[in-house]
């Protein structure tokens, strides 16, 4: 990872009013939670104020039985970048972990958030599907979900992202170094 000069120092890349917005998506289980922990403990230590949105759990509070309809979706992802945009004006930076299948959703974030970075995640599905801890694909698989993301529903990769990991590769300290480095070098 890159070393910090005195004109890198982190209180050049946020303070109060200059916080940010990192968007990690990719297919389920492409490790977007591991990657946003990694990244989120090399924010905490350059004393950044940090909030991980983690759709699984901002879900589970907005929709407790979720249908995962085209409608739903809609309003969560509304809802997730308007909460992620009104923690960046008050000097928060956000690390969004969510799939969000559909790119208008990261895009709507972008016209929300001017200082975003959109990274790419990215892992086959077979491997993806290999990893899945829960057990997403096979509720897919055994047909108890019809929308699971690269499975049943689209998933529409970003076309130009800032930045793309592929998971087969990196670890989630690498990843997480890669992602740091672009930061300090866009907003510092």
């Amino acid at each position: 990872m890159k070393e910090l000069s005195g004109s890198d120092h982190p209180s050049r890349i946020t303070h109060h009013g200059s916080a940010f917005a990192i968007w990690l998506t990719g297919l389920p289980a492409s490790g977007k939670s591991t990657i946003a922990s990694a990244l989120r403990a090399e924010l905490d230590a350059l004393g950044l104020a940090v909030e991980v949105l983690e759709s699984d759990a901002v879900r589970r509070l907005l929709t407790p039985s979720p249908t995962y309809s085209e409608a739903e979706r809609d309003l969560f992802y509304r809802a997730l970048a308007f909460t992620g945009h009104r923690l960046v004006a008050h000097g928060v930076t956000v690390v969004f972990d969510a799939t969000a299948s559909r790119r208008a959703y990261r895009d709507f974030v972008r016209t929300l958030i001017p200082r975003f970075v959109e990274v790419a995640v990215e892992c086959p599905l077979a491997i993806c599907m290999q990893r899945d801890r829960k057990g997403t694909y096979q509720r897919g698989q055994r047909g108890e979900s019809a929308t699971v993301p690269g499975l049943q529903a689209p998933y529409e990769a970003p076309q130009h992202p800032d930045l793309r990991i592929d998971t087969t590769g990196v670890s989630s300290h690498d990843a997480a170094g890669q992602i740091l480095d672009l930061v300090v070098a866009r907003f510092r």
